[in-house]
């Protein structure tokens, strides 16, 4: 009897042994906990894909299969306790390895990231996603290899992946080592390793807003940890038409370097231009406050209120004012003493239309590093706004041109435009017309159609009538909307004696603006010169009901 049940004891001890030896570790049953299921949605709001994937850091850093996330405008996630969770950024994607990194909004449990390779033929557990307790299945790696020389590329055996797609698979220890993957072409069932896609992807720059790759999803990319290239990241984030993202970025700014100017300032120009300026004062008032440099704060603030009166309309509801600006310009500036600080003052200064004060300081700034072409060009300003004689100011404009790097380039082209202007208002058409060219010249022919216009005024002065009519023609290629291009080319080509091209160009003026009277009184002139009296005084007559008074002459002229 004792015999028997010794017997008993040891076949219960085995079976226990058993049992506990396929039975899940601990850790691997906390890893469970991090597994999350994935949905992504396109613009319409329609579910765009599902999946699986799992938690790697406890601030919401997650990795899964980049294919749901390709083509997607954003995503949610429902963790293990039914938490569902905004996808806020792209971390990294691989197309190649079909894997990504993202981050979501909130606090997650995390599963530790395997730092070593499994070898082949051992057993790891897939954990899969379950709201209730969840049941890992063990698997064997079928065999192994290396990749970019340090990490592992899991080939696992055939099997039915279905919705496991994405589930990742953890060692004994809990470690994730990878995802579960399998092929779109033969069907073969892999895992990319776990550390390649938290750590072995090309970090993000301040480029990476433009990468082929995550343009490709429209959730936005996550800021570079970098400073330097988070500010980059910033600035190009703004001048992309999303605006929902570039919110979702100044706000992750803000809260990561909490002690620069730049998020702050972001956010202030966001609130004022939708005309809530208290709330972008409050905000600057803040960044006064925690900014690591008081000085470049104050300037940013004094920039910012400098704008927000300068290019808006109605300021009388404002809560910024030019003083104001100065205040905080002259604030920077006693902080440290900078060239930069006392040009932002002397610009303000000019706001305030004290031309005197600013030019005062502008000439002042001629004797700093900052010395360059835009100081004399605004000292000049200031001295036309006074009225100086026009030779003071076209000195300044030379002044201006001669601080510019040489050879001369684009740089130095609006301070040469602006000295052919200067000349052209005190009518030396010679001297203006040489500034002209040396301006279309440094564009390589690309300035405005507003240009070739007032270049074709000032070769009219000098009668030269060709290069005026292919500036006026060169203006309405460019801008064919204006009707008056047009019609002051039609009005060239008629004092030429052109009158066919005179006809076509005043027609092509009338049907831009049907009320474009000069057009049918040079249209009316062209055709009676072109032996075409009847059809001419037509439209002269047509001039006449429009109450144009020079149309009588021109019908008595003819007839």
């Amino acid at each position: 009897m004792t015999l028997m049940i010794k017997r008993t004891f040891i076949l219960s001890i085995f079976m226990l042994a058993t049992l506990v030896a396929g039975a899940q570790p601990a850790a691997v049953q906390n890893a469970a906990k991090a597994v999350f299921t994935l949905t992504t949605f396109n613009k319409d709001g329609s579910i765009h894909a599902t999946s699986r994937g799992v938690f790697v850091g406890t601030d919401g850093e997650a990795i899964s299969t980049w294919k749901p996330f390709h083509g997607a405008a954003s995503a949610v996630v429902v963790d293990a306790k039914g938490n569902k969770m905004q996808v806020d950024a792209l971390m990294g994607a691989n197309e190649l390895y079909d894997v990504c990194r993202f981050r979501v909004k909130g606090a997650t449990v995390a599963a530790p990231v395997a730092k070593a390779p499994v070898a082949a033929g051992s057993k790891v557990w897939l954990l899969k996603y379950s709201l209730k307790k969840a049941k890992g299945e063990q698997i064997s790696i079928s065999s192994t290899e290396k990749f970019m020389d340090k990490f592992t590329y899991y080939l696992l055996p055939k099997m039915k992946v279905e919705i496991d797609e994405s589930c990742p698979l953890v060692n004994q220890q809990g470690e994730v080592i990878g995802l579960l993957q399998q092929s779109e072409t033969n069907g073969d069932v892999f895992s990319t390793d776990a550390n390649f896609i938290k750590n072995g992807m090309k970090p993000l720059t301040g480029l990476s807003v433009n990468d082929r790759l995550l343009a490709q999803c429209g959730i936005r990319v996550a800021l570079p940890t970098d400073y330097n290239q988070a500010t980059l990241m910033l600035m190009m984030a703004g001048e992309r038409n999303d605006s929902a993202n570039y919110v979702a970025c100044v706000d992750e700014f803000i809260s990561k370097f909490p002690t620069k100017i730049d998020g702050y300032t972001s956010k202030a120009r966001m609130l004022a231009a939708k005309g809530d300026e208290k709330a972008a004062q409050q905000l600057m008032l803040t960044a006064l406050d925690k900014s690591d440099d008081k000085a470049v704060a104050h300037s940013e603030y004094a920039g910012l209120i400098y704008q927000r009166v300068v290019y808006n309309a109605d300021t009388t509801k404002s809560v910024f004012t030019l003083p104001l600006a100065l205040s905080e310009a002259r604030k920077a500036y006693e902080i440290s003493p900078q060239p930069q600080y006392r040009h932002q003052e002397a610009q303000i200064l000019f706001a305030q239309r004290e031309y005197q004060s600013a030019y005062d300081a502008f000439m002042g700034l001629t004797k700093t590093p900052l010395r360059n072409g835009e100081i004399f060009y605004e000292a000049a300003q200031c001295k036309s706004n006074m009225k100086a004689p026009f030779q003071e100011v076209v000195a300044l404009l030379d002044s201006a041109v001669a601080a510019c790097p040489k050879p001369l380039n684009a740089v130095s082209a609006p301070y040469i435009l602006a000295r052919g202007v200067a000349y052209d208002g005190a009518k030396q058409y010679r001297k203006a017309l040489v500034d002209y060219n040396m301006y279309d010249t440094l564009l390589v022919g690309r300035a405005a159609p507003t240009f070739y216009y007032t270049r074709a005024q000032c070769e009219l002065q000098l009668r030269a009538y060709k290069q005026a009519i292919n500036d006026l023609a060169h203006a309405a290629v460019l801008n064919p909307a204006e009707p008056i291009y047009f019609a002051e080319l039609a009005s060239v080509q008629l004092r030429v004696g052109e009158y066919d091209r005179a006809i076509k160009s005043a027609d092509l003026c009338i049907s831009r603006d049907a009320n474009a009277v000069d057009a049918y009184i040079i249209k009316g002139v062209a055709l009676c010169q072109s032996n075409k009296k009847q059809e001419g005084i037509e439209v002269l007559l047509k001039a006449k009901e429009m109450g144009d008074k020079r149309a009588d002459e021109y019908i008595k002229k003819f007839k």
